[in-house]
């Protein structure tokens, strides 16, 4: 197993040099120009000057290797000089936000807190629903309880989430004023009453991506579990004379799991990239909602940053996945 996670890893690093060649070519071609957004009235020998101090005037593949310097060298040690206190980095170029002419990386760190706030936790308590009423489902197939299960999974896979999020404000904001319309980013939780508001402004973003996360896993985990209640083994386990709980939570549960943890893994990576529509409609201040606003400012260093982040994190959680694979089933071995 170690063999084969450090070759994993191994190969991994040309995967992600040729995405972020990719990432950093489509961007670059995408229709655009960072200046503008700089008014009229501004000497076009002023914004040669701003476009060259953007690093716009150097060719394409020297700002490409800058920008993975910065990426895999600089930033990792300004990280390291904030933990340490030391200054092995110096006064190195960092990767730049072209639209608040702040650190992107430093952006991203305070957005974080407020993306799993919300988006973390709909994505666990989506987890906990769905693992259940999978089990129950397929276990108890065609009885009152699959029925209401595949209905409410059908509803929330195929409402989307701004129509839902909209419903629940009308509702429960608007209507009974028992939850806030809109997320406070800036609220701290200092005492009890301010962790009660906390509790109450996460209820409705949390509901909603909990249902549509739940509804994917559900359905994945109801179809493993009955594709494992139908082999041979089952019928040895209870012929052995296994009480129902040993062979459902032991033997069908652990050998279903290992298609879902796929599901689970690849799912993992939208968490920290946001969800972009629930943070609209809540006025989350996430990371969705900092992807959409340097979008449209053009903000070519933060959509870069952010695009190549999620990638790291898919390329991380599938190599994840497949070294559970192993400890899920012992019949699986890499070395």
């Amino acid at each position: 197993m170690l063999t084969y996670t450090i070759r994993r890893l191994i190969l991994s690093v040309p995967t992600l040099l040729f995405i972020s060649l990719v990432i950093f070519l489509l961007l670059e071609l995408a229709p655009g120009d960072p200046m503008a957004q700089v008014p009229l009235t501004v000497p076009p020998e002023v914004k040669q000057r701003m476009r060259e101090a953007l690093g716009l005037g150097e060719p394409v593949h020297v700002r490409y290797i800058k920008w993975l310097t910065q990426f895999f060298v600089i930033e990792p040690m300004h990280w390291i000089d904030g933990l340490f206190g030391t200054n092995i980095a110096g006064d190195s170029q960092r990767v730049i936000s072209w639209q608040t002419r702040s650190p992107v990386f430093e952006i991203i760190a305070q957005r974080i807190p407020q993306t799993l706030w919300v988006v973390g936790m709909s994505y666990i308590v989506g987890i906990l629903i769905a693992l259940p009423i999978g089990i129950l489902s397929a276990y108890r197939q065609y009885s009152w309880f699959d029925q209401l299960g595949t209905f409410i999974s059908m509803i929330g896979f195929s409402v989307p989430t701004f129509f839902t999020g909209l419903l629940l404000i009308m509702i429960f904001s608007v209507n009974l004023g028992w939850f806030p319309s809109i997320y406070d980013t800036t609220h701290e939780v200092r005492d009890w009453d301010s962790f009660v508001y906390q509790i109450k402004q996460m209820v409705m973003p949390v509901f909603v991506l909990s249902l549509y996360n739940a509804a994917q896993i559900s359905r994945f985990m109801r179809a493993s579990m009955l594709d494992n209640l139908r082999q041979d083994y089952v019928r040895t386990a209870r012929a052995k004379g296994l009480s129902e709980k040993v062979v459902v939570l032991v033997h069908v549960l652990r050998n279903s799991l290992i298609p879902v943890i796929t599901v689970i893994a690849l799912l993992v990576p939208q968490v920290f990239g946001g969800a972009i529509i629930t943070e609209q409609v809540f006025k989350v201040n996430g990371l969705g909602q900092l992807l959409i606003t340097a979008i449209a400012a053009n903000d070519l260093p933060m959509v870069q940053t952010l695009t190549f982040i999620f990638a790291v994190l898919i390329v991380l959680f599938n190599l994840i996945a497949d070294v559970l694979y192993g400890v899920l089933d012992p019949r699986i071995r890499y070395d």
